[in-house]
Protein backbone atom coordinates (compact mmCIF):
# COMPACT_ATOMS: atom_id res chain seq x y z
CA UNK A 1 0.00 0.00 0.00
CA UNK A 2 1.35 3.41 -0.99
CA UNK A 3 2.17 5.82 1.79
CA UNK A 4 0.48 9.15 2.30
CA UNK A 5 2.44 12.25 1.48
CA UNK A 6 2.43 15.66 3.08
CA UNK A 7 1.66 18.80 1.08
CA UNK A 8 0.95 22.40 1.98
CA UNK A 9 -2.44 23.69 0.78
CA UNK A 10 -3.67 27.30 0.69
CA UNK A 11 -6.87 27.44 2.73
CA UNK A 12 -8.10 30.40 0.68
CA UNK A 13 -7.77 29.26 -2.93
CA UNK A 14 -6.65 25.61 -2.71
CA UNK A 15 -3.22 26.01 -4.33
CA UNK A 16 -0.71 23.31 -3.33
CA UNK A 17 2.99 23.56 -2.58
CA UNK A 18 5.69 21.08 -1.60
CA UNK A 19 6.87 23.43 1.15
CA UNK A 20 5.43 26.15 3.34
CA UNK A 21 5.14 29.59 1.72
CA UNK A 22 4.42 32.80 3.57
CA UNK A 23 2.40 34.38 0.77
CA UNK A 24 0.29 32.42 -1.70
CA UNK A 25 1.39 33.15 -5.30
CA UNK A 26 -2.17 32.51 -6.59
CA UNK A 27 -4.45 34.57 -4.32
CA UNK A 28 -1.71 36.80 -2.80
CA UNK A 29 -2.91 36.12 0.77
CA UNK A 30 -0.50 35.81 3.70
CA UNK A 31 -0.15 32.84 6.11
CA UNK A 32 -2.81 30.70 4.44
CA UNK A 33 -0.71 27.56 3.82
CA UNK A 34 -1.37 24.59 6.13
CA UNK A 35 0.09 21.12 6.03
CA UNK A 36 -2.22 18.28 4.96
CA UNK A 37 -1.80 14.56 4.39
CA UNK A 38 -2.90 13.39 0.94
CA UNK A 39 -3.67 9.74 0.20
CA UNK A 40 -2.38 8.47 -3.16
CA UNK A 41 -4.98 7.77 -5.80
CA UNK A 42 -4.26 4.01 -5.76
CA UNK A 43 -5.64 3.70 -2.24
CA UNK A 44 -8.88 5.49 -3.16
CA UNK A 45 -10.21 2.54 -5.12
CA UNK A 46 -11.99 1.32 -2.00
CA UNK A 47 -14.40 4.23 -2.18
CA UNK A 48 -18.06 3.50 -1.49
CA UNK A 49 -18.98 4.84 -4.91
CA UNK A 50 -16.92 2.23 -6.79
CA UNK A 51 -19.46 -0.42 -5.79
CA UNK A 52 -22.12 1.34 -7.90
CA UNK A 53 -22.41 0.13 -11.47
CA UNK A 54 -20.65 2.41 -13.91
CA UNK A 55 -22.71 4.13 -16.58
CA UNK A 56 -22.26 3.50 -20.28
CA UNK A 57 -22.18 6.16 -23.01
CA UNK A 58 -25.61 6.99 -24.42
CA UNK A 59 -26.60 8.56 -27.72
CA UNK A 60 -27.93 12.08 -27.31
CA UNK A 61 -31.06 11.28 -29.34
CA UNK A 62 -31.85 8.35 -27.02
CA UNK A 63 -31.79 10.49 -23.88
CA UNK A 64 -35.23 11.73 -22.85
CA UNK A 65 -35.87 14.62 -20.50
CA UNK A 66 -38.91 16.63 -19.45
CA UNK A 67 -39.85 19.46 -17.14
CA UNK A 68 -41.79 16.95 -15.02
CA UNK A 69 -38.44 15.67 -13.74
CA UNK A 70 -38.15 18.78 -11.54
CA UNK A 71 -39.11 18.30 -7.91
CA UNK A 72 -41.27 21.01 -6.36
CA UNK A 73 -39.84 22.15 -3.03
CA UNK A 74 -43.06 23.46 -1.53
CA UNK A 75 -41.43 26.92 -1.21
CA UNK A 76 -42.54 29.11 -4.12
CA UNK A 77 -39.67 31.58 -3.66
CA UNK A 78 -37.08 28.79 -3.79
CA UNK A 79 -38.78 27.19 -6.80
CA UNK A 80 -38.58 30.52 -8.62
CA UNK A 81 -34.85 30.78 -7.94
CA UNK A 82 -34.21 27.22 -9.12
CA UNK A 83 -36.18 27.71 -12.33
CA UNK A 84 -39.32 25.79 -11.36
CA UNK A 85 -37.96 23.20 -8.95
CA UNK A 86 -34.98 20.97 -8.26
CA UNK A 87 -33.62 18.93 -11.16
CA UNK A 88 -32.95 15.28 -10.37
CA UNK A 89 -29.28 14.58 -9.73
CA UNK A 90 -28.38 18.24 -9.18
CA UNK A 91 -25.97 19.52 -6.53
CA UNK A 92 -27.14 22.78 -4.92
CA UNK A 93 -24.90 24.91 -2.70
CA UNK A 94 -26.34 27.49 -0.29
CA UNK A 95 -24.01 30.02 1.34
CA UNK A 96 -24.61 32.82 3.81
CA UNK A 97 -23.37 34.58 6.92
CA UNK A 98 -23.75 32.97 10.36
CA UNK A 99 -27.23 33.44 11.79
CA UNK A 100 -28.84 34.55 8.52
CA UNK A 101 -31.14 31.49 8.48
CA UNK A 102 -29.47 28.88 6.25
CA UNK A 103 -30.29 25.94 8.53
CA UNK A 104 -33.81 27.23 9.06
CA UNK A 105 -34.37 27.46 5.30
CA UNK A 106 -32.97 23.95 4.78
CA UNK A 107 -35.20 22.49 7.50
CA UNK A 108 -38.25 24.29 6.13
CA UNK A 109 -37.40 22.81 2.74
CA UNK A 110 -37.29 19.31 4.25
CA UNK A 111 -40.63 19.82 6.03
CA UNK A 112 -42.34 21.53 3.07
CA UNK A 113 -41.83 18.55 0.71
CA UNK A 114 -44.85 16.64 1.96
CA UNK A 115 -45.00 12.84 1.62
CA UNK A 116 -41.50 12.74 0.12
CA UNK A 117 -38.67 10.90 1.80
CA UNK A 118 -36.02 13.42 2.91
CA UNK A 119 -32.66 12.73 4.56
CA UNK A 120 -31.51 15.72 6.61
CA UNK A 121 -27.87 15.31 7.68
CA UNK A 122 -26.43 17.69 10.25
CA UNK A 123 -22.82 17.78 11.32
CA UNK A 124 -23.37 20.77 13.60
CA UNK A 125 -26.51 19.93 15.61
CA UNK A 126 -27.92 16.88 17.37
CA UNK A 127 -31.24 15.26 16.53
CA UNK A 128 -32.83 16.83 19.62
CA UNK A 129 -31.76 20.35 18.60
CA UNK A 130 -33.18 19.89 15.11
CA UNK A 131 -36.43 18.56 16.61
CA UNK A 132 -36.79 21.69 18.74
CA UNK A 133 -36.30 23.90 15.68
CA UNK A 134 -38.86 21.86 13.73
CA UNK A 135 -41.44 22.41 16.49
CA UNK A 136 -40.80 26.15 16.31
CA UNK A 137 -41.37 26.11 12.55
CA UNK A 138 -44.71 24.34 13.18
CA UNK A 139 -44.54 22.19 10.06
CA UNK A 140 -44.42 18.44 9.78
CA UNK A 141 -43.31 15.91 7.21
CA UNK A 142 -43.76 12.28 8.34
CA UNK A 143 -41.14 11.15 5.80
CA UNK A 144 -38.34 13.45 7.04
CA UNK A 145 -35.38 11.51 8.49
CA UNK A 146 -32.76 13.24 10.66
CA UNK A 147 -29.16 12.03 10.86
CA UNK A 148 -26.38 13.58 12.94
CA UNK A 149 -23.23 12.36 11.19
CA UNK A 150 -19.93 13.74 9.87
CA UNK A 151 -18.45 10.68 8.09
CA UNK A 152 -19.25 10.76 4.39
CA UNK A 153 -19.09 6.97 3.98
CA UNK A 154 -21.74 6.50 6.70
CA UNK A 155 -23.96 9.14 5.10
CA UNK A 156 -23.81 7.47 1.70
CA UNK A 157 -24.48 4.05 3.27
CA UNK A 158 -27.59 5.34 5.06
CA UNK A 159 -28.73 7.01 1.85
CA UNK A 160 -28.32 3.78 -0.11
CA UNK A 161 -30.53 1.94 2.41
CA UNK A 162 -33.10 4.72 2.80
CA UNK A 163 -33.29 5.80 -0.87
CA UNK A 164 -34.50 9.37 -0.17
CA UNK A 165 -35.80 11.81 -2.76
CA UNK A 166 -33.60 14.62 -1.39
CA UNK A 167 -30.44 14.79 0.72
CA UNK A 168 -29.71 17.93 2.77
CA UNK A 169 -26.25 18.31 4.31
CA UNK A 170 -25.59 21.00 6.94
CA UNK A 171 -22.80 21.80 6.36
CA UNK A 172 -20.22 20.62 3.83
CA UNK A 173 -17.39 22.03 5.98
CA UNK A 174 -18.24 19.57 8.80
CA UNK A 175 -18.18 16.46 6.59
CA UNK A 176 -15.02 14.41 6.14
CA UNK A 177 -14.07 11.28 4.25
CA UNK A 178 -11.82 8.49 5.51
CA UNK A 179 -9.90 8.56 2.24
CA UNK A 180 -8.01 11.64 3.48
CA UNK A 181 -6.26 12.06 6.80
CA UNK A 182 -6.75 15.83 7.03
CA UNK A 183 -9.34 17.36 9.34
CA UNK A 184 -12.88 18.31 8.34
CA UNK A 185 -13.20 21.72 6.72
CA UNK A 186 -9.79 21.65 5.06
CA UNK A 187 -9.50 22.38 1.37
CA UNK A 188 -8.79 18.77 0.42
CA UNK A 189 -11.68 17.42 2.53
CA UNK A 190 -14.21 19.89 1.16
CA UNK A 191 -13.10 19.24 -2.40
CA UNK A 192 -13.12 15.43 -2.05
CA UNK A 193 -16.46 15.28 -0.21
CA UNK A 194 -18.13 17.55 -2.76
CA UNK A 195 -16.74 15.48 -5.64
CA UNK A 196 -18.05 12.22 -4.14
CA UNK A 197 -21.46 13.74 -3.41
CA UNK A 198 -21.62 15.01 -6.98
CA UNK A 199 -20.81 11.56 -8.34
CA UNK A 200 -23.37 9.92 -6.04
CA UNK A 201 -26.05 12.43 -7.02
CA UNK A 202 -25.47 11.99 -10.77
CA UNK A 203 -25.51 8.19 -10.55
CA UNK A 204 -28.60 7.87 -8.35
CA UNK A 205 -30.51 10.91 -9.62
CA UNK A 206 -31.02 12.18 -6.05
CA UNK A 207 -30.63 15.97 -5.67
CA UNK A 208 -28.26 17.04 -2.90
CA UNK A 209 -28.67 20.34 -1.05
CA UNK A 210 -25.43 21.56 0.57
CA UNK A 211 -25.00 24.36 3.09
CA UNK A 212 -21.64 26.14 3.03
CA UNK A 213 -19.96 28.61 5.35
CA UNK A 214 -18.60 31.89 3.99
CA UNK A 215 -15.38 33.72 4.69
CA UNK A 216 -14.99 37.26 6.06
CA UNK A 217 -14.93 38.70 2.54
CA UNK A 218 -18.31 37.14 1.71
CA UNK A 219 -17.22 34.19 -0.46
CA UNK A 220 -17.98 30.54 0.25
CA UNK A 221 -15.28 28.97 2.42
CA UNK A 222 -13.12 26.28 0.86
CA UNK A 223 -11.55 25.94 -2.58
CA UNK A 224 -12.98 27.88 -5.51
CA UNK A 225 -13.40 24.57 -7.30
CA UNK A 226 -16.36 23.88 -4.98
CA UNK A 227 -18.45 26.46 -6.82
CA UNK A 228 -17.36 24.96 -10.16
CA UNK A 229 -18.37 21.45 -9.11
CA UNK A 230 -21.94 22.21 -8.01
CA UNK A 231 -24.82 22.90 -10.41
CA UNK A 232 -26.44 25.76 -8.48
CA UNK A 233 -24.88 28.36 -6.15
CA UNK A 234 -27.27 30.34 -3.94
CA UNK A 235 -26.43 33.16 -1.54
CA UNK A 236 -28.68 33.93 1.42
CA UNK A 237 -28.25 37.58 2.38
CA UNK A 238 -29.65 39.73 5.13
CA UNK A 239 -28.88 42.06 8.00
CA UNK A 240 -29.54 40.83 11.52
CA UNK A 241 -30.97 44.26 12.33
CA UNK A 242 -33.77 43.73 9.79
CA UNK A 243 -36.28 40.94 9.32
CA UNK A 244 -35.97 40.49 5.57
CA UNK A 245 -33.74 37.91 3.86
CA UNK A 246 -32.83 37.84 0.17
CA UNK A 247 -32.00 34.64 -1.72
CA UNK A 248 -29.90 35.20 -4.84
CA UNK A 249 -28.66 32.81 -7.51
CA UNK A 250 -25.14 33.42 -8.82
CA UNK A 251 -24.92 30.18 -10.79
CA UNK A 252 -27.66 27.95 -12.18
CA UNK A 253 -27.13 25.36 -14.88
CA UNK A 254 -30.86 24.69 -15.13
CA UNK A 255 -32.35 28.18 -14.97
CA UNK A 256 -31.83 31.92 -14.86
CA UNK A 257 -29.51 33.69 -12.43
CA UNK A 258 -31.62 36.87 -12.60
CA UNK A 259 -34.31 35.71 -10.18
CA UNK A 260 -34.62 36.93 -6.60
CA UNK A 261 -36.38 35.38 -3.60
CA UNK A 262 -37.39 37.38 -0.53
CA UNK A 263 -38.17 35.96 2.91
CA UNK A 264 -39.14 37.54 6.21
CA UNK A 265 -37.72 36.18 9.46
CA UNK A 266 -40.56 35.66 11.94
CA UNK A 267 -40.90 33.72 15.19
CA UNK A 268 -41.99 30.56 13.40
CA UNK A 269 -39.18 30.63 10.84
CA UNK A 270 -38.95 32.16 7.38
CA UNK A 271 -42.08 33.53 5.74
CA UNK A 272 -42.19 33.90 1.97
CA UNK A 273 -42.79 37.45 0.76
CA UNK A 274 -44.85 37.21 -2.41
CA UNK A 275 -45.27 41.00 -2.67
CA UNK A 276 -41.95 42.62 -1.68
CA UNK A 277 -43.26 46.13 -2.38
CA UNK A 278 -45.37 45.94 0.77
CA UNK A 279 -42.26 45.10 2.79
CA UNK A 280 -40.13 48.03 1.62
CA UNK A 281 -42.80 50.76 1.63
CA UNK A 282 -43.86 52.24 4.96
CA UNK A 283 -47.49 53.28 5.23
CA UNK A 284 -47.35 56.86 6.56
CA UNK A 285 -50.47 58.47 7.98
CA UNK A 286 -49.44 61.88 6.67
CA UNK A 287 -47.22 63.26 3.94
CA UNK A 288 -43.60 63.82 5.00
CA UNK A 289 -40.89 65.74 3.21
CA UNK A 290 -37.76 63.94 2.01
CA UNK A 291 -39.56 60.71 1.06
CA UNK A 292 -40.13 59.33 -2.43
CA UNK A 293 -40.94 55.94 -3.93
CA UNK A 294 -38.76 54.32 -6.60
CA UNK A 295 -39.79 51.55 -8.98
CA UNK A 296 -36.77 49.28 -9.13
CA UNK A 297 -35.93 45.85 -10.52
CA UNK A 298 -33.56 43.31 -8.99
CA UNK A 299 -32.87 40.58 -11.51
CA UNK A 300 -36.18 40.30 -13.34
CA UNK A 301 -38.42 40.98 -10.34
CA UNK A 302 -39.91 44.49 -10.01
CA UNK A 303 -40.80 46.03 -6.65
CA UNK A 304 -41.13 49.45 -5.06
CA UNK A 305 -38.79 50.84 -2.42
CA UNK A 306 -38.84 53.95 -0.27
CA UNK A 307 -35.94 56.42 -0.44
CA UNK A 308 -35.48 58.80 2.50
CA UNK A 309 -33.33 61.94 2.39
CA UNK A 310 -32.45 64.57 4.99
CA UNK A 311 -30.84 67.88 4.02
CA UNK A 312 -29.76 70.25 6.80
CA UNK A 313 -27.33 73.10 7.32
CA UNK A 314 -23.75 71.98 7.91
CA UNK A 315 -22.71 72.44 11.54
CA UNK A 316 -19.02 71.90 10.83
CA UNK A 317 -16.86 73.35 8.12
CA UNK A 318 -17.01 70.33 5.83
CA UNK A 319 -20.55 69.14 4.92
CA UNK A 320 -21.31 65.49 5.66
CA UNK A 321 -22.40 62.97 3.05
CA UNK A 322 -23.85 59.69 4.33
CA UNK A 323 -25.66 56.93 2.44
CA UNK A 324 -27.19 53.64 3.60
CA UNK A 325 -28.07 51.08 0.94
CA UNK A 326 -26.85 53.26 -1.94
CA UNK A 327 -23.43 54.01 -3.44
CA UNK A 328 -22.05 57.15 -1.77
CA UNK A 329 -20.05 58.05 -4.88
CA UNK A 330 -23.16 58.07 -7.03
CA UNK A 331 -24.93 60.18 -4.42
CA UNK A 332 -22.15 62.77 -4.65
CA UNK A 333 -22.54 62.77 -8.43
CA UNK A 334 -26.31 63.35 -8.17
CA UNK A 335 -25.79 66.21 -5.73
CA UNK A 336 -23.33 67.80 -8.15
CA UNK A 337 -25.92 67.50 -10.95
CA UNK A 338 -28.52 69.17 -8.73
CA UNK A 339 -26.22 72.10 -8.00
CA UNK A 340 -24.97 72.53 -11.55
CA UNK A 341 -28.18 71.95 -13.54
CA UNK A 342 -30.95 72.95 -11.12
CA UNK A 343 -29.21 75.73 -9.20
CA UNK A 344 -29.60 74.32 -5.68
CA UNK A 345 -26.70 75.14 -3.35
CA UNK A 346 -26.14 71.82 -1.61
CA UNK A 347 -22.36 72.10 -1.24
CA UNK A 348 -22.79 73.85 2.12
CA UNK A 349 -25.38 71.42 3.50
CA UNK A 350 -25.31 67.98 5.10
CA UNK A 351 -27.06 65.29 3.05
CA UNK A 352 -28.13 61.94 4.48
CA UNK A 353 -29.72 59.20 2.36
CA UNK A 354 -31.33 55.96 3.46
CA UNK A 355 -33.00 53.12 1.55
CA UNK A 356 -35.82 51.95 3.82
CA UNK A 357 -35.79 48.34 4.99
CA UNK A 358 -32.01 48.00 4.89
CA UNK A 359 -31.95 46.80 1.28
CA UNK A 360 -28.97 47.63 -0.94
CA UNK A 361 -29.84 48.92 -4.40
CA UNK A 362 -27.57 49.24 -7.44
CA UNK A 363 -30.30 49.99 -9.98
CA UNK A 364 -29.64 53.38 -11.69
CA UNK A 365 -33.40 53.77 -12.19
CA UNK A 366 -33.78 55.08 -8.64
CA UNK A 367 -31.77 58.23 -9.49
CA UNK A 368 -34.92 60.28 -10.11
CA UNK A 369 -36.45 59.15 -6.80
CA UNK A 370 -33.27 60.13 -4.93
CA UNK A 371 -33.15 63.53 -6.59
CA UNK A 372 -36.81 64.08 -5.72
CA UNK A 373 -36.36 63.10 -2.07
CA UNK A 374 -33.28 65.36 -1.69
CA UNK A 375 -35.15 68.30 -3.22
CA UNK A 376 -38.21 67.58 -1.08
CA UNK A 377 -36.13 67.66 2.10
CA UNK A 378 -34.21 70.75 1.01
CA UNK A 379 -37.41 72.68 0.24
CA UNK A 380 -39.35 71.00 3.08
CA UNK A 381 -42.20 70.26 0.67
CA UNK A 382 -43.62 66.70 0.72
CA UNK A 383 -44.09 64.71 -2.46
CA UNK A 384 -47.57 63.37 -3.18
CA UNK A 385 -47.88 59.91 -1.64
CA UNK A 386 -49.45 58.37 -4.76
CA UNK A 387 -46.43 59.21 -6.98
CA UNK A 388 -43.40 57.09 -7.83
CA UNK A 389 -40.34 57.45 -10.05
CA UNK A 390 -38.31 55.39 -12.51
CA UNK A 391 -35.51 57.16 -14.34
CA UNK A 392 -31.73 57.52 -14.55
CA UNK A 393 -30.07 60.92 -14.23
CA UNK A 394 -27.35 61.97 -16.65
CA UNK A 395 -24.53 64.43 -15.96
CA UNK A 396 -26.11 67.02 -18.22
CA UNK A 397 -29.34 66.92 -16.23
CA UNK A 398 -31.34 64.78 -18.66
CA UNK A 399 -33.58 61.94 -17.44
CA UNK A 400 -32.45 58.81 -19.26
CA UNK A 401 -34.63 55.76 -20.05
CA UNK A 402 -34.29 52.55 -18.03
CA UNK A 403 -34.86 48.88 -18.79
CA UNK A 404 -38.14 46.98 -18.34
CA UNK A 405 -40.17 50.14 -17.86
CA UNK A 406 -43.46 48.29 -18.57
CA UNK A 407 -42.88 45.98 -15.61
CA UNK A 408 -42.14 48.95 -13.36
CA UNK A 409 -45.34 50.70 -14.46
CA UNK A 410 -47.45 47.57 -13.84
CA UNK A 411 -45.95 47.12 -10.38
CA UNK A 412 -46.73 50.73 -9.48
CA UNK A 413 -50.28 50.33 -10.77
CA UNK A 414 -50.72 47.12 -8.77
CA UNK A 415 -49.64 48.89 -5.57
CA UNK A 416 -52.28 51.60 -6.08
CA UNK A 417 -50.12 54.51 -7.24
CA UNK A 418 -51.87 57.09 -9.43
CA UNK A 419 -48.86 58.51 -11.28
CA UNK A 420 -45.34 57.51 -12.23
CA UNK A 421 -42.61 59.80 -13.56
CA UNK A 422 -40.43 58.28 -16.32
CA UNK A 423 -38.06 59.49 -19.03
CA UNK A 424 -39.72 60.96 -22.10
CA UNK A 425 -37.12 59.23 -24.28
CA UNK A 426 -38.78 55.83 -23.91
CA UNK A 427 -40.08 54.53 -27.22
CA UNK A 428 -42.97 52.22 -28.13
CA UNK A 429 -44.59 52.19 -24.68
CA UNK A 430 -48.27 51.34 -24.55
CA UNK A 431 -49.77 53.36 -21.69
CA UNK A 432 -53.38 53.43 -22.90
CA UNK A 433 -54.41 50.21 -21.16
CA UNK A 434 -52.82 51.13 -17.84
CA UNK A 435 -54.79 52.64 -14.99
CA UNK A 436 -51.92 54.89 -13.88
CA UNK A 437 -50.96 58.32 -15.16
CA UNK A 438 -47.54 58.06 -16.85
CA UNK A 439 -45.77 61.45 -16.80
CA UNK A 440 -42.76 61.77 -19.16
CA UNK A 441 -39.88 64.00 -18.03
CA UNK A 442 -36.93 65.03 -20.18
CA UNK A 443 -34.82 67.33 -17.99
CA UNK A 444 -34.15 67.76 -14.29
CA UNK A 445 -35.50 71.32 -14.43
CA UNK A 446 -38.84 70.01 -15.71
CA UNK A 447 -39.03 67.52 -12.85
CA UNK A 448 -38.51 70.33 -10.30
CA UNK A 449 -41.33 72.37 -11.87
CA UNK A 450 -43.72 69.41 -11.91
CA UNK A 451 -43.10 68.49 -8.28
CA UNK A 452 -42.57 71.84 -6.55
CA UNK A 453 -44.11 74.51 -8.80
Amino acid sequence: MAKSKSVFVCQNCGAESAKWIGRCPSCREWNTYHEELVTPASSRETSFLTDIEKRKPELLDNITSSEQSRKKTGLSELDRILGGGMVGGSLILLGGEPGVGKSTLALQLALAMKNQKILYVSGEESEEQISLRAKRIKKNNPECYILSETELENILAHSANLKPELIIIDSIQTIRTALLESSAGSVSQVRECAAQLLKYSKITGIPVFLIGHITKDGTIAGPKVLEHIVDVVLYFEGDNNYVYRILRSVKNRFGSTSELGIFEMVESGLREVNNPSELFINQHEESLSGISIAATIDGIRPFLIETQALVSSAVYGTPQRSSTGFDIRRLNMLLAVLEKRAGFRLAVKDVFLNIAGGIKVNDPAIDMAILSSVLSSNLDIPIERDSCFAGEAGLSGEIRPVSRIEQRIKEAEKMGFKRIYISKFHKNINTKETGINVIPVGKLEALVKLLFA
